[in-house]
């Protein structure tokens, strides 16, 4: 059959599912007898020994109904078979969306660049892990022939949030665990007292360097790589002997003397989709061990595989896709909370907040027609137990119903913990996640309309034994799945991002000397 691209307000499935608005009270479905069995049965496996539990949300069988013909009308694993097969889905920028490749191959061979695509990207984890060892080793080393302790990545966006989020979400378990080789350090921002802070804090002489840019182009992130290469040089150390370069390989910095080395990325990742590329591999390989990227890609791929599924029980990112699509296009939902109860994940949110806005944050279609209907929800979050002494008080009582992302876990990753009060920490966190669940789903009662809770607030659970690399693979590809699907309903390309572009083409004109008009007036409020 062949694929059709239409926008969501044409097909008969959607009108059938804005037909059940309200349909379903969640805090009648968690207050009913029979609310245990819901519980269970609304949970279903992930990759990564992962679930995804959508008991507290707004659906039941006849709404769950509606949605599997919206995304068999919509033709969501068709379109995703075809982008997996190497077909040119990135319509804005006319390329291929691969980062599914760095982690398996899931149909056909894809070839690409003269080559095939799933080789190089295994010949450049294999060319990371080979380096990360040898540093490791000290057959790598600095000048004196001492080995490095600290890497320090140098990039931006998607350079940076998601390798950031993955790196803490895992250094806790790798000291548990005795996999802890570097401590890793960001520089991301412009703003030189981000540099200037990290290279207050770390050992120079011991330090390695990683410049992420696929173009070699980048102008926050070249103007670090210059403030970092000064401060090399001012300590006595060659630059060259103390940066990697992770780019194209077209870019100025590839098979360049000034860099120690370079791993090769291609336009067919996207910044926000890379860190199962060497953008994430190489900073992880280097802090942790080639040995647990290579779990990480392996959690990745099982939940990749489960995604191909077209019972949308037993397919977790397109089932939280589809009730995302139901909550933003039909409930009327603006913006989703993610609220991980996990430290490890304090991060996540923030990577989470680019790979979907920036991924659907668009309001044409794949060919530049207008659409008609909302498309990415504004997405926000922070760790629990602290966004509850935040800004939980809008979620509870607002004017707004946000629909709600928790996640959670059985055991800490330390194994440190203490009892107090007839219970431990880890125990109290999750006490908090149920308890939440459940005040957010069923509200209460009271005559004192400041004490009133509403309740029917929808929430989903991703829960788990234990964060390890593994299990945030698994949670990683989940979400960028559950963003391409809904793009896919959207009608919209998920895989450009034209709307970071406007914002630097000024910047230079600024730079340049040529502003002018209101554009100069406000470079003079800041003495440009």
């Amino acid at each position: 059959m062949a694929i059709s691209w239409e926008n969501l307000d044409t097909l008969s499935s959607f009108k059938k599912l804005q037909s059940l608005k309200g349909a379903v009270s969640v805090k009648t479905a968690l207050s009913a007898p029979d609310a245990a069995k819901r519980v269970q049965e609304y949970d279903i496996p992930m990759g990564g020994g992962l679930s995804y539990n959508f008991a507290a949300k707004q659906v039941d069988e006849k709404v769950l109904s509606v949605l599997s013909e919206l995304s068999e009308e919509s033709q969501l694993l068709d379109k995703f078979a075809a982008l997996y097969n190497g077909e040119v889905v990135n319509t804005g920028e006319k390329r291929l969306v691969l980062h599914h490749l760095t982690r398996g191959q899931l149909g056909n061979a894809v070839n690409a660049d003269g080559g095939d695509k799933r080789e190089f990207y295994v010949k450049e984890q294999k060319r990371i892990a080979d380096f990360a060892n040898d540093v490791h080793s000290g057959k790598i080393a600095n000048a004196s022939g001492e080995k490095f302790t600290t890497v320090v990545q140098i990039g931006i966006g998607g350079s940076d949030l998601g390798p950031r989020a993955m790196y803490l979400a895992l250094e806790n378990w790798a000291k548990k665990e005795g996999t802890f080789k570097m401590e890793a350090k960001f520089i991301s921002n412009v703003d030189p007292d981000d540099a200037t802070a990290v290279l207050k804090s770390i050992d120079l002489p011991h330090s390695l360097f990683i410049l992420v840019s696929k173009s070699g182009t980048t102008l926050e992130t070249l103007t670090n790589e210059s403030f970092v290469k000064d401060a090399l040089k001012k300590a006595g150390l060659n630059p060259a002997k103390h940066m990697i370069a992770v780019t194209s390989e077209t870019s100025p910095l590839a098979h360049n003397a000034d860099y120690l080395a370079a791993f090769y990325m291609d336009d067919y990742i996207g910044g926000r989709y890379s860190s199962t590329s060497g953008v994430g591999g190489a900073v992880l390989s280097l802090a942790f061990g080639a040995d647990v990227f290579a779990q990480f890609l392996e959690g990745a791929a099982e939940e990749d595989k489960l995604s191909t599924n077209r019972d949308i029980k037993k397919n977790p990112a397109l089932l939280d896709a589809l009730i995302g699509v139901y909550e933003r296009n039909v409930q009327g939902y603006p913006s989703t909370a993610v609220l991980p109860y996990s430290q490890a994940l304090s991060r996540f949110p923030a990577h989470l907040q680019q790979l979907d806005m920036e991924s659907n944050g668009k309001s044409v279609n794949r060919f530049g027609g207008k659409i008609a209907y909302a498309t990415g929800p504004v997405l926000f979050g922070e760790p629990g137990t602290n966004g509850q002494h935040s800004f939980y008080q809008l979620l509870h009582q607002g004017t707004d119903t946000v629909p709600l992302q928790f996640i959670a876990f059985k055991e800490n990753q330390t194994g440190n913990d203490v009892e107090i009060e007839n219970s431990t920490s880890q125990k109290k966190l999750g006490a908090n996640v149920t308890a939440q669940i459940m005040a957010f789903a069923c509200g209460k009662d009271n005559d004192d309309p400041n004490k009133f809770f509403a309740g029917n607030r929808p929430s989903s659970l991703i829960h788990g034994d234990r964060l390890t690399p593994k299990s945030l693979g698994a949670l990683l590809a989940h979400f960028e799945n559950k963003v391409m699907f809904q793009g896919f309903v959207w009608n919209v390309n998920s895989f450009d991002q034209e709307g970071v572009q406007l914002g630097k083409v000024l910047a230079k004109t600024v730079l340049s000397g040529k502003a002018d008009g209101a554009l100069k007036a406000y470079t003079n409020l800041l003495g440009i």
